[in-house]
């Protein structure tokens, strides 16, 4: 039987087959994904084959094959820093809730997660969440942000799950497509797919106020159905965003408005570093480059795990 793999807990997994039944499936021994060190060989979105078994009262059905991916996004574990952890597959979206505060988003992390859907060619969207919480100087710097990352080609929204606002919009890119919605716990990632479609009810929970950091309610990546006709896939929180090891040579290549210019540099492999004529360092120079972005591409190639506390906005 075929199937696509709605809800893994690292044990189990919860497949949707082509006739819409729903099976509790374990794996058949170990997989050994492209020699991918992960610590789920199986991931939501992914499409699997799968066979039932019966043992007295129980049916479980035993994955033993997994499809190649179309895409997926990984990220490193910041603890475990030789695993990657594979957060979904075969995805047609990826939209990245940003919140300005309660909890903050710093633009390491987003550049992190562009810069690897990027490099596993998925479509990334920034949601700038709570807009109607934030002040006059609040929304300025949330347009600014919004006008930097568009300047670059990543569509941008500000929303408000709380209050609906634009989550129209939201609804219209989703359709027929699998989407996937990921952020810093807190962000409203729960909230959003609850108000995109109230009868899920999923759970939800209050900041912390101690430390300004949102409470996991999502234990496990989950994908739901929606009756406008797409998939969400929800994820856990995450509070740092690891990039899987990637060539020295190949990271410009995944900010795009320095991939624009890298024909301009002087050296077909320039690091964009300390090297002659490197036209990213004088688009840089020029503020036709945003810092913070440069900052986020030194901190890759640095090999720095958990930059995310860092003055972003400081000029090297």
């Amino acid at each position: 039987m075929k199937g696509v793999v709605y809800k893994s807990t690292g044990s189990w997994y919860t497949v949707k087959s082509e006739s819409g039944t729903f099976f509790e499936c374990r794996i058949k021994g170990k997989f050994r994904m492209e020699g991918l060190k992960s610590t789920n060989p199986v991931a939501v979105g992914d499409k699997v084959s799968f066979e039932i078994e019966t043992k007295g009262d129980e049916t479980i059905g035993i994955i033993h094959e997994i499809d190649e991916r179309d895409n997926y996004i990984i990220r490193k574990s910041v603890n475990l820093s030789k695993q990657t952890h594979i957060i979904a597959a075969n995805i047609d979206l990826a939209f990245l809730l940003v919140t300005l505060n309660n909890p903050p988003t710093f633009t390491t992390f987003i550049d992190r997660f562009l810069v690897t859907a990027e490099a596993y060619d998925v479509k990334a969207v920034l949601l700038f969440n709570k807009i109607d919480s934030y002040n006059e100087e609040e929304l300025l710097e949330v347009k600014y942000l919004a006008a930097l990352y568009r300047s670059i080609g990543y569509e941008c929204l500000g929303i408000s799950a709380k209050t609906g606002k634009n989550v129209d919009k939201v609804k219209q890119l989703m359709k027929n497509k699998v989407s996937l919605f990921s952020g810093h716990s807190g962000v409203g990632k729960s909230s959003l797919v609850n108000v995109l479609e109230p009868d899920l009810n999923l759970k939800i929970a209050a900041i912390s106020e101690q430390h300004l950091q949102g409470q996991h309610t999502t234990t496990f990546a989950e994908m739901f159905d929606l009756s406008f006709g797409a998939q969400i896939i929800d994820t856990p929180g995450i509070k740092g965003f690891g990039v899987v090891e990637m060539d020295k040579e190949e990271l410009g290549d995944y900010f795009p408005e320095f991939f624009a210019l890298k024909e301009q540099c002087k050296y077909y492999n320039c690091l964009h570093l300390q090297e002659p004529q490197c036209a990213v360092k004088e688009a840089l120079e020029r503020d036709e480059i945003a810092w913070s972005r440069y900052k986020s591409y030194l901190q890759i190639l640095e090999g720095e795990d958990d930059p995310y506390r860092k003055d972003i906005y400081a000029k090297p």
